[in-house]
């Protein structure tokens, strides 16, 4: 089915033991839902409401849940740090679900690229890992015996520990929380249970083997020439990475202001993970946040399809069929599937 999510009926989703999502990091306001569409149940534009109308709406919602968002998650809007992430664990305390949550850079656990992401999972009370949270302390939960702490282990010495309750109904979460404060309260581990918060901050504890960005290059013979940057180009690359403090001026309203930024690797290093790619990875034009790596014989290039994939850790050619700006764009909206893999096997290994 390819279609709106908004248009889907409830009764027309079928039963599953977990829902996994990835959805855009907007503005969860409740006093927004309210003034834009009569309340949560109306809300079209955030796809985080049809995730829960889903879980509340459902006859046998699933036990668990993985979601993924990015990591300014923790800490948005500007304005009230913290409130959206608050509002969605509210939302899932009140539906009957506890919530692990983790910050994770895959880099920090071997894969090939620097991806900060927010990972959460839930899972309802009455399950078979909400009874095994019950005979766990939460500090512990966090540190080693949760589904995310097995998954992704952390040193023994949890950072900027803090506690504290999420009161009220969302509307008044959305208007109070934090209010005021210039600092969101959660860290970027932690656990939601019953609507009370435990949350710290950990250090990755990995050891293992490291996949480098030259670790997934294409042979310099397996590239297609388009990818290879003229050397009439470089100059316009070179400007683009470099630094810069300059008189720039406003094409609409001729103010002149004054415009700097520090400089980006030229070209990016092949012995480190990769930089984060973006979703306007694609396409020939020099760029400031594009990859560009330099071939054994000296050429300038950027990234293709393939190694972009290599880098999210999917299938080569798994986006075949799309042209490559396309491939590309999914890309950096794609998360780095060795992450999911392995709270998969975790939770596979926890419900058996």
């Amino acid at each position: 089915m390819n279609c709106d999510i908004a248009e889907v009926g409830v009764e027309t989703i079928p039963d599953a033991d977990l829902l996994v999502g990835g959805f855009p990091c907007q503005d969860y306001s409740v006093a927004t839902t309210l003034k834009r569409s009569g309340g949560i149940e109306g809300k079209k534009g955030v796809l985080w409401w049809q995730i829960h109308r889903i879980l509340r709406d459902h006859m046998n919602p699933p036990k668990y849940l993985l979601l993924e968002n990015v990591d300014r998650l923790l800490s948005s809007p500007a304005s009230q740090r913290g409130r959206d992430f608050a509002i969605i664990l509210a939302s899932l305390a009140d539906l009957g679900y506890a919530v692990e949550w983790r910050v994770i850079n895959a880099a920090d656990y071997g894969m090939p690229q620097r991806r900060r992401r927010t990972y959460m999972f839930a899972f309802k009370i009455d399950s078979v890992i909400g009874r095994t949270l019950a005979a766990s302390e939460p500090w512990e939960w966090i540190g080693q015996d949760g589904i995310l702490a097995r998954s992704f282990p952390v040193t023994g010495i949890p950072m900027k520990l803090n506690e504290f309750g999420i009161e009220g109904g969302l509307g008044e979460v959305s208007a109070g929380f934090n209010r005021g404060k210039v600092i969101s309260p959660f860290r970027s581990s932690g656990i939601m249970v019953g609507r009370r918060v435990y949350t710290a901050a950990y250090e990755a504890a990995y050891w293992g083997v490291k996949v480098l960005l030259g670790d997934i290059l294409l042979e310099e013979n397996a590239v297609p020439q388009e990818f290879f940057i003229q050397d009439s180009e470089i100059s316009k690359w070179k400007y683009s990475k470099g630094g810069k403090s300059e008189k720039r001026v406003n094409k609409t309203t001729g103010y002149e202001y004054n415009y700097s930024e520090g400089a980006m690797a030229f070209p990016d290093a092949t012995d480190k993970p990769s930089r984060t790619i973006i979703t306007g990875e694609g396409g020939a034009a020099a760029s400031r946040f594009k990859h560009v790596v330099l071939t054994p014989s000296g050429r300038y290039r950027r990234l293709t399809p393939i190694e972009l994939e290599r880098l999210n850790m999917f299938p080569d050619n798994h986006t075949q069929g799309a042209s490559d700006m396309r491939r590309a764009f999914l890309m950096g909206n794609a998360l780095v599937t060795g992450i999911v893999e392995r709270i998969g096997i975790t939770l596979l290994s926890c419900i058996r």
